[in-house]
């Protein structure tokens, strides 16, 4: 137990003495490395926002609009019988896109329904074992200038 507290306190510490120490065993500047990754890691952020603006607009219009409450109208009657609550395909419909969104659907659920709930765990296990793929795809695709992302998703 002590190794595991002791490895817990100091193992990240230790990675970054090591890459300073190699870093200046190869004679690297390593402050003017660390500022220029910086400059480049907030033009990266800059370039980000208006994809990650059309991204939250988007979901929002999805929302707002109702399609996503007609989406799940018509789903409805071949999910129920899987087993599955229909309060959950919202989460699942809005988790490949926006964390956020999913975020606040989750919190809806478990504020509705109770954290020990069947539906509360579900959209808890969803939340928390998916990522936000198209989320992805769409935010850094967009920002390097990639424009066919054909081959990054396949759909079989």
């Amino acid at each position: 137990m002590y190794v595991i507290q002791f490895l817990s306190l100091w193992l990240i510490p230790m990675v970054i003495a090591c890459i300073l120490l190699h870093a200046t065993y190869k004679r690297v500047p390593t402050y003017e490395a660390f500022v220029e990754g910086g400059k480049e890691g907030i033009q990266i952020a800059f370039s980000l926002i208006p994809y990650l603006v059309g991204m939250l607009v988007a979901v929002s219009v999805f929302r707002a609009s109702g399609a996503l409450d007609f989406f799940i109208s018509y789903i409805k009657p071949f999910i129920v019988p899987l087993g599955l609550p229909s309060e959950v395909v919202p989460l699942a419909i809005i988790r490949p896109i926006s964390g956020t969104a999913s975020l606040g659907i989750v919190t809806d659920l478990i504020a509705t329904y109770g954290p020990d709930s069947f539906i509360g765990r579900l959209a808890s296990t969803i939340q928390g074992s998916t990522e936000t793929t198209l989320y992805v795809l769409t935010v850094y695709f967009g920002a390097v200038g990639i424009r066919k992302m054909g081959d990054a998703l396949k759909v079989v």
